[in-house]
């Protein structure tokens, strides 16, 4: 076991290096960083650059043989280079008397008002709604919030669980975005389960980032070229997140079912407002990858993480260009993810 005076005399090495420790990292000063993407099953991947510790944190959902620690939830994996990270650590779990008892999905961490909140979806299959248009079982499922003073949580619920979105609504994948007036939103995904042709909807948020008003149809599934029907004419919509370009444009990756599996696609809306209308660009990859999302290095770079395949999926990273008036996906980084067998961007 790591002793005191070994965490003080890390601390010392590593302060004289010029690299700084929080409270909460000295406290896990013996946590090694031997681990690659690779090494680290993950789904729905979500990176927070946190720049007061100079530390990623890359948030998945919970899984107790990796993180020791049982529960639906979500664990953290840490690293200062993207290319070495620490085994995860459970940051948030579902309490015992909330009225899910599943999920743990696509979890995201943004910082609201000089608090960090997070966003995860939960389920409860015992619990159903009426059947949607796709014909099948319909039951509750929606995105609920968090909260933490700092990244590295612990993250209590906010609002005892309650949904974001209305209940009646099969709901998952929730993002906050605040327009240019400060407004904020939760973008999601309308489950297909329940409609059908699963769409992307926006929900106006208070202060507290409760919901304000009913929420706005953003644009369908099958507006994509590249989204393909599944189990007959039924489409997927999965994993927003919105992201305002240099030159002002408002880009949105979402992903879907193509024709060779999950995809990560883009859309952008033509009027550069919330509400379009979107047009659907490109995908930019195919084979199994999605669960995208954004985010810049400490030194600037923009850059992608999605995973791949669907089930049993790990991370891969990818340079990606702000051009002002769009995005391109430039190059995979195996430096980072050691990838042995590097998928570059799809080509129309």
């Amino acid at each position: 076991m790591t002793t005191r005076r070994t965490l003080l005399n890390m601390t010392a090495a590593l302060a004289v290096s010029g690299v700084s420790l929080s409270a909460g990292d000295s406290a896990r000063a013996d946590d090694q960083a031997t681990l690659t993407l690779p090494n680290m099953p993950l789904h729905d991947p979500w990176i927070v650059a946190d720049k007061a510790t100079r530390t990623y944190h890359l948030f998945t959902s919970n899984r107790e043989r990796l993180s020791g620690q049982p529960g639906i939830g979500v664990m953290a994996y840490r690293s200062r280079d993207l290319k070495h990270w620490t085994k995860p650590h459970r940051v948030f779990a579902l309490p015992q008397g909330v009225w899910a008892d599943g999920g743990g999905w696509a979890p995201e961490v943004h910082q609201w008002q000089g608090r960090w909140y997070l966003f995860v979806t939960v389920h409860n299959e015992k619990m159903p709604l009426p059947v949607g248009a796709s014909g099948q079982a319909n039951y509750r499922r929606a995105t609920v919030l968090a909260v933490a003073d700092t990244p590295e949580g612990p993250f209590t619920l906010v609002r005892n669980g309650e949904p974001v979105a209305p209940k009646a609504l099969m709901t998952l994948d929730g993002t906050l975005y605040a327009d240019p007036a400060g407004q904020p939103w939760m973008v999601y995904a309308h489950e297909w389960i329940q409609t059908g042709v699963g769409t992307m909807e926006a929900l106006p948020l208070n202060p507290d980032l409760s919901a304000k008003g009913p929420p706005r149809l953003l644009f369908k599934g099958s507006d994509s070229p590249w989204a393909v029907p599944q189990q007959g004419q039924n489409i997927v919509t999965d994993g927003p997140q919105l992201y305002r370009t240099s030159g002002g444009a408002l880009m949105m990756l979402w992903s879907s079912w193509g024709a060779d599996g999950y995809i990560q696609t883009l859309a952008r809306s033509a009027s550069g407002d919330l509400f379009g209308p979107w047009e659907q660009l490109p995908m930019w990859l195919g084979k199994g990858s999605g669960h995208g999302m954004l985010f810049h290095t400490f030194d600037g770079q923009l850059m992608l993480i999605v995973h791949r395949p669907f089930k049993n999926a790990r991370g891969y990273l990818y340079e990606v260009r702000d051009t002002g008036p769009s995005l391109e996906l430039v190059r995979q980084r195996t430096d980072l993810d050691f990838d042995a067998t590097p998928l570059p961007p799809f080509k129309p």
